[in-house]
């Protein structure tokens, strides 16, 4: 393969390294008005009454939309439509936008922020996802609090637990995260010489954006237009509705260009994040460290409405097991509504919490048993044919043993060596594991991709997809898998990308999904391209179809290499044949549904894995932890662009140190950067990135995913290094400051108040 595994210059690389890239926020328009929301301060009231009149006094103020002004159906949301654009009756948390302004100015747009009054009746808010359950919690919605419950079953957990010789239970909680991208929600339109609204957006989900868009206006898909302007980030807070519903409003009310643009408090006050979690974990294990079974409830707190709340529930249920092979499993996972903001998609969708939960059990059981962390992970390790808790018999693209293995040398000579060897005082060290595996794509459900591909009779390409580029490569790497098919260099593929009036959808760029399964879509398209080219070529050459190969921009017989044709000469004679150019590929990865009461079922077709290894240091004095180290082997079943791979790790890593140490976000409280603990370019350890390729027979050129799982394993490695560092562990997230010092007054490590047993576990 000539283009497969190549480290070619990642596409829009260059525009963003010289500032040229065309963000949301960039775009230039014909004096544009300017949107601005008015958005609720309180987290749960009825909306008596709102009084427009002096903000529509002020000199610019174009108009001010309410709940009243939305043509079409005022609710939207991709499992659930259960969020109004505008708030009606009632509002559900603090930061609920309740009305649009319309202006000539920033100036004037925030003046009639200032001046717009709203009634509000205040109703009892429920926090507490536990407390949102029981009897006469107060209602968010009319249906009740529970979003969803998810169960999986196998085997007998309660007989199996008896017959445990250790039994480990603990409780494990996570927070809420912001998902802190350097780019705020942005978007600016303007009405088309048809009719057309053409929004273009911060998003990374186009084709989604354009339903909801049309159903919240009452419009026909065909005249609403997306288009995916540069995106500063996502990390799946940018696959909800964020400007386009509202940018829509305006362009439907006034037919004049708009702009919105989120401030960074905004962004904090109303967009999703990521959710907490409320892990009760039992695990049995039998004398030689085999895992016997697993018993798991999850509470979720999805905030104010649903966003991917039931997807979050599903996923983390799925994965609640790690990467293991166990023989009986009982998962509950309850996702409730409670007033606290929207919590919805952020990289992993679940799995990082369970994980956390997962790896820190692996470790009591190792420690229980007595063996080592490392080879309780070898003994429970999943092999290619393994069944996992929803049944599902796992195929031959099961790296985790591949993981395990690549980071071990690495962990015994930090174990054996810089462990061991004399640092500051006050300062002790630790060496953690972490090991994940996820599914790619959605959980059990359809999850296809649809790619288009055009050969002009000249031989140029152009490649359309719909997958939203958002900083992960997609684009890149689509255009490799189609330049091998038709063996072309990449540079030589035009690309239209996530624009709905050209490309057809490719499903969110969400859940690792874009490599493996519209990598597939669009290797079936471009291979439909081939075969037409291959077809005619054999004619002029007078040789058989199977002795020809596509290279260079020519095809070529493989038995007289100077017998060969540029591609332009075949396209040619198809066209003149009347024989199409133009193809659509398809694919949609092999599922089935999870069986409501037992869980079982094909949830996704392939599964990636990886494990990392931690090295920290923790000052018991100041409960400091500095992450020295992270070996991080991933199987990402082809690496298609291997520096890609690697750049996703490194990112992952970083965004796991926040997850692990620092990050935390606080309803209410948590109103912008200066408020929110990220990670710097001074706590970024040392990061080794080990690919691990074990082939994925039904992915691209044997690919599947990597952009999620590069998160998941850090967190749960660097807690493992804590509790290896002060014999002591840590059972809530994240470890800051106040959590390690508790833990190192409880391990004695020196004399200081005390507090007892961990309040968390």
């Amino acid at each position: 393969m000539r283009q497969i595994g190549r480290n070619i210059p990642r596409i829009g690389a260059s525009e963003r390294a010289r500032g040229r890239a065309v963000f949301a926020a960039d775009l230039e328009l014909s004096s544009p008005l300017v949107l601005r929301v008015f958005r609720s301060p309180v987290p749960h009231a009825r909306l008596r009454a709102l009084r427009l009149d002096k903000a529509l006094g002020v000199p610019g103020v174009v108009r001010i939309f309410t709940a009243a002004d939305v043509p079409g159906r005022n609710r939207f949301g991709l499992i659930q439509k259960d969020q109004p654009l505008l708030a009606e009756d009632k509002v559900r948390f603090a930061g609920e936008a309740v009305a649009l302004v319309a202006a000539e100015s920033e100036r004037a747009a925030a003046e009639a922020l200032r001046l717009i009054r709203a009634d509000y009746e205040e109703l009892p808010a429920v926090f507490d996802p536990q407390e949102s359950l029981s009897q006469g919690a107060p209602s968010v919605h009319e249906k009740g609090n529970l979003l969803c419950r998810r169960v999986i079953r196998k085997g007998n957990v309660e007989a199996a637990l008896r017959r445990c010789p250790h039994v480990i239970r603990r409780t494990y909680r996570t927070p809420h995260v912001e998902h802190a991208y350097l780019e705020p929600d942005a978007g600016a339109g303007y009405v088309d010489r048809d009719g057309t609204l053409v929004i273009y957006a911060s998003t990374q989900n186009p084709h989604y954006d354009q339903k909801e868009v049309s159903e919240l206006l009452g419009m026909d898909e065909d005249k609403v237009r997306i288009v995916q302007a540069a995106t500063g980030g996502g990390f799946g807070s940018k696959l909800d509705l964020t400007v386009q519903g509202f940018i829509a409003l305006a362009l439907y009310h006034l037919g004049r260009p708009v702009r919105l643009v989120y401030t960074r408090e905004e962004t904090f006050a109303a967009t999703s994040k990521r959710h907490p979690l409320r892990i009760d974990y039992t695990t049995g294990v039998d004398p030689e460290g085999r895992l016997q079974a697993v018993r798991v409830r999850i509470l979720c707190d999805t905030g104010a409405y649903a966003s991917y709340g039931a997807a979050v529930a599903t996923r983390a249920a799925v994965h609640a097991t790690g990467p293991y092979e166990v023989p009986n499993v009982e998962v509950e996972s309850l996702c409730v509504y409670t007033n606290h903001p929207v919590a919805g998609a952020m990289r992993g969708f679940g799995v990082p919490q369970v994980a956390f939960a997962h790896e820190s059990q692996m470790d009591l059981a190792a420690e229980a048993v007595g063996i080592d962390p490392m080879e309780i992970r070898r003994r429970n390790a999943m092999r290619p044919g393994s069944h996992t808790a929803t049944g599902q018999q796992l195929g031959p693209s099961v790296g985790i043993l591949g993981a395990i293995e690549a980071v071990s040398p690495h962990y015994e000579e930090a174990v054996k060596g810089w462990r061991e060897a004399p640092t500051a005082p006050f300062r002790r060290r630790g060496v953690g594991v972490g090991a994940m595996w996820y599914g790619i794509g959605n959980t059990g459900m359809q999850n296809p991709s649809t790619a288009r591909i055009e050969m002009d009779p000249e031989g140029a390409v152009t490649l359309y997809t719909g997958a939203a580029e958002i900083g992960q490569g997609s684009s890149t790497v689509l255009a490799q898998i189609c330049s091998e098919v038709l063996g072309l260099d990449p540079e030589r593929i035009r690309m239209v990308v996530a624009d709905t009036k050209w490309t057809t959808n490719a499903g969110a760029t969400s859940a690792s999904r874009q490599t493996y399964i519209s990598g597939n879509a669009v290797r079936d398209a471009a291979g439909k391209l081939a075969e037409v080219l291959l077809t005619e070529a054999a004619d002029l050459l007078k040789a058989p179809k199977t002795r020809l190969r596509l290279e260079g921009g020519f095809v070529v017989d493989s038995q007289d290499e100077q017998r060969r044709i540029p591609l332009s000469l075949a396209a040619r004679r198809a066209h003149g044949r009347g024989r199409p150019l133009s193809w659509q590929g398809f694919f949609d990865p092999e599922t089935t549904p999870l069986d409501p009461e037992t869980g079982q079922g094909i949830p996704y077709a392939t599964y990636a894995f990886a494990c990392h290894v931690a090295q920290v240091e923790v000052d018991v004095l100041t409960g400091e932890v500095t992450v020295k180290r992270v070996v991080a082997a991933h199987d990402v079943g082809r690496a298609i662009h291997p520096e890609a791979v690697r750049g996703q790790i490194y990112g992952g890593v970083a965004m796991g140190v926040g997850f692990a140490l620092m990050e935390e976000f606080h309803p209410g409280i948590t109103e912008s950067l200066k408020d929110y603990h990220l990670p710097t370019c001074e706590d970024m350890p040392e990061v080794l990135p080990i690919i691990v390729e074990e082939n994925e027979p039904t992915g691209p050129y044997g690919a599947k995913g990597v952009g999620e799982p590069a998160l998941i394993p850090t967190a749960p490695a660097i807690l493992n290094a804590i509790a290896d560092a002060l014999g002591e562990r840590i059972c809530a997230l994240p470890a800051n400051l106040e959590r390690v010092l508790e833990a190192s007054v409880r391990a004695g490590h020196f004399r200081g108040k005390e507090v007892g047993s961990c309040p968390k576990c």
